[in-house]
């Protein structure tokens, strides 16, 4: 079985802080991505008190907010939540790759992981169809990502925690 097959654990929150970032672009879905990010964190034992939100404009404010997260030294992990919808014009292409360039870099430049729970669909159905409940919520499945990567830095570079 490969093991992109296999249903995957979320990984023990241990006393981890979040932050979850949400754009409100495209609110109607966003805020079910943050739904779904926060239901992850909580079933992996994260208190309230280790998940701190923030919602930014649009996903192009995503990395910026990602970097001043992970600079603060108070979380383990941050959460991107953003929803892009191809429209008629080139700006869908730009947007998509500047957010996942600026995410990956705040990831790399500050030590911090960085999840990626952005859409990038063609349509709106799209989008409701990969915002629904449970643990098909790509909000959900960022935390995870998220709760796992978390865990790793603590193990592979346990001096690191801030």
């Amino acid at each position: 079985m490969r093991q992109a097959d296999a249903e995957v654990p979320l990984t023990a929150a241990g006393g981890a802080r979040f932050a979850v970032i949400v754009s409100r672009f495209n609110e109607a879905i966003t805020s079910r991505l943050g739904r779904g990010a926060e239901t992850a964190l909580r079933e992996a034992g994260a208190s309230s008190a280790d998940v701190e939100r923030f919602t930014v404009p649009g996903a192009f404010e995503l990395p910026q907010a990602a970097r001043l997260a992970a600079d603060t030294g108070r979380f383990d992990a941050v959460v991107c939540l953003g929803c892009v919808i191809r429209g008629e014009t080139a700006h869908f292409e730009y947007i998509s790759a500047a957010v996942a360039h600026g995410l990956m870099i705040a990831s790399g430049e500050t030590g911090v992981p960085v999840a990626f729970g952005v859409l990038t669909t063609d349509t709106w159905e799209q989008a409701e169809a990969r915002a629904g409940d449970g643990r098909d919520n790509k909000g959900y499945e960022a935390a995870a990502a998220a709760l796992e990567m978390a865990a790793l830095v603590r193990t592979l570079a346990p001096g690191r925690r801030r």
